[in-house]
């Protein structure tokens, strides 16, 4: 199938969380399908550094400094634009690994703030931005933890079933409007910063997370599938994908060589 190329009203693309992972993988495949980027991220140096990468490289992007969950920064973010054509919410991350029990609520308000409410942010205030350009696309970065619980994992999964519900019921509540609400929800995905974060930058316990899986998702694999599903037709909606490593059957099944 081929791909779309953006029109002159949707050309814009705002990517959330997009110093580091995926968020930086799908800014760079974006701007190399013809999008021009905004990239937002708390890490101001981080996203003016990937910005510098891609003007080098010929693309249109522009960096941003945000934190999704200030939603007056993020309202006044907005009113840098009058049309946008694509809104990649990405931004989110997991904290912790405890059980119910013994959670920290400050982990899970944080996971909440940033996963759902930051996601409700950006989209409330862009999707008139969104409508204007006539061929809008909102995406929701969520993860299998959205589809299926674990053990230790309430908090995050809690979360990301949020931004699942979000995505799910803003696609019937906006049905009739020029706006396609995708889904992607990956599996294990090895990325430089996502279980260091987690495990409160301890090395050794984050790197048990892939200890003996042979080939986790990249950062790139999960780039390369926003790039493929923001760029189908304009009336191909891809309401939801699962992506998982080949080795990874479940959130609880999953294929060690140890």
């Amino acid at each position: 199938m081929a791909t779309a190329v953006p029109s002159a009203a949707s050309r814009i693309a705002v990517v959330t969380g997009a110093s580091s992972g995926i968020g930086a993988a799908t800014a760079r495949q974006l701007a190399e399908s013809g999008y021009r980027v905004v990239l937002t991220a708390r890490r101001k140096d981080r996203i003016e550094a990937l910005a510098e990468e891609l003007t080098k490289a010929g693309h249109s992007a522009v960096a941003y400094q945000l934190d999704v969950t200030d939603r007056t920064a993020v309202d006044e973010f907005a009113t840098a634009f009058t049309t946008i054509g694509v809104l990649v919410n990405n931004a989110g991350g997991a904290l912790g690994a405890d059980p119910v029990a013994t959670g920290d609520p400050a982990d899970w308000r944080t996971m909440y703030e940033t996963n759902v409410i930051g996601t409700l942010n950006l989209t409330q205030a862009l999707l008139p931005k969104l409508v204007a350009s006539g061929d809008g696309v909102i995406v929701v970065v969520s993860s299998t933890a959205g589809h299926g619980t674990y053990e230790g994992g309430a908090g995050y999964v809690a979360a990301k079933h949020g931004a699942h519900v979000l995505a799910e019921t803003l696609r019937l509540e906006i049905v009739g409007r020029p706006v396609r609400v995708i889904e992607i929800a990956p599996g294990m995905v090895k990325t430089d910063e996502f279980a260091l974060t987690r495990f409160g930058g301890d090395a050794q316990q984050a790197a048990k997370v892939y200890q003996g899986v042979a080939e986790p998702l990249t950062a790139d694999d999960v780039a390369e599938t926003i790039t493929w599903a923001v760029t189908r037709p304009s009336h191909v909606n891809v309401d939801l994908l699962v992506l998982r490593p080949r080795a990874q059957a479940s959130n609880t099944k999953v294929h060690r060589e140890l």
